[in-house]
């Protein structure tokens, strides 16, 4: 079978939520895709603490009435008769992001939206940095939303405002699977008027431009751009200069880098984010004596 327009890849949505207000913002663009795919919607926080109550979370029900989606007063019902499968998690453990990891192993999803910030690309959930290591970890499709913009869709009534999406393409991987995700996505995301952009930027030269066939979509033109500079594969390494130590990435060694280095430890874990900072292929005392040499030698945040 093949998949119509739409948002019909997408089968589940997974939204990581600390309840602030960055979140909110994330919520909504969550509440959306599921909302225009017909999707599981499930809204998951990490916490230790015990007297959270459900209505700690961000309301469907209540945003779906303001949306115009739902009538007001409508019974719990009427989420799952729009072809919305919600619900909402607490996990109990002290690390965010090993939690969305270890729901992810369990419960695979289509979508994942998380809430970022534009300077550091951090969620502020007990301080840490979520949004990067989840999304390197996970392997999933993942929309970022900065929080401390409002995003492209409207929390007052839930429509969307895209002008003008950009599509990075090379020979490697095709280029038409992104070309047509992005049709797909603009079909559930109309614009108030209709128009739009989708730009293609290719860097190379005019003869390594793959030739590609657009799709059509109504109101919205194709654009593209050819620029010089050094591509990326999958081969590539970012880096990024911290101190040995600083698993999480925030710039500083502190409790929370040891916090997943004794988790990378005891679990037998691998890997820079689980604590493994020498690159030995194991987390063992010589991590331990690198990780603590920061600690007492840092001068200030990377």
């Amino acid at each position: 079978m093949i998949p119509g327009p739409g948002f019909s890849i997408i089968q589940s949505v997974l939204h990581p939520t600390d309840f602030s207000e960055g979140s909110l913002v994330a919520f909504n663009h969550a509440l959306k895709a599921a909302l225009s795919a017909k999707a599981e919607l499930t809204l998951l926080h990490v916490s230790t603490d015990t007297d959270l109550k459900w209505s700690d979370f961000p309301g469907v029900r209540q945003t779906l009435e303001r949306w115009g989606a739902l009538p007001p007063g409508s019974q719990k019902s009427a989420v799952a008769e729009l072809g919305i499968n919600a619900r909402k998690i607490v996990a109990k453990e002290s690390d965010p992001v090993d939690a969305v990891i270890d729901y992810l192993e369990h419960h695979p999803t289509d979508l994942i939206v998380l809430s970022t910030s534009q300077r550091d690309g951090r969620i502020p959930w007990l301080g840490k940095s979520v949004a990067s290591p989840v999304t390197l970890k996970a392997g999933e499709m993942t929309l970022l939303i900065p929080g401390d913009v409002e995003g492209f869709v409207s929390a007052k009534d839930g429509s969307a405002s895209l002008k003008k999406i950009l599509i990075p393409i090379a020979r490697t991987p095709r280029p038409e699977p992104a070309l047509k995700a992005a049709a797909r996505f603009i079909s559930k995301f109309p614009t108030a008027d209709g128009t739009g952009t989708f730009m293609i930027l290719h860097v190379g030269t005019p003869n390594t431009m793959p030739a590609v066939k657009y799709p059509e979509v109504n109101g919205w033109t194709w654009q593209k751009e050819i620029r010089t500079g050094e591509t990326i594969d999958t081969t590539a390494v970012l880096v990024k200069y911290t101190y040995y130590g600083d698993v999480d990435f925030n710039g500083v060694v502190d409790f929370d880098d040891y916090s997943r280095i004794d988790a990378g430890f005891n679990n037998n874990r691998t890997g820079w984010l689980n604590g493994d900072v020498d690159g030995n292929g194991i987390v063992d005392f010589d991590d331990y004596s690198l990780i603590d040499q920061a600690f007492n030698t840092q001068t200030g945040t990377l």
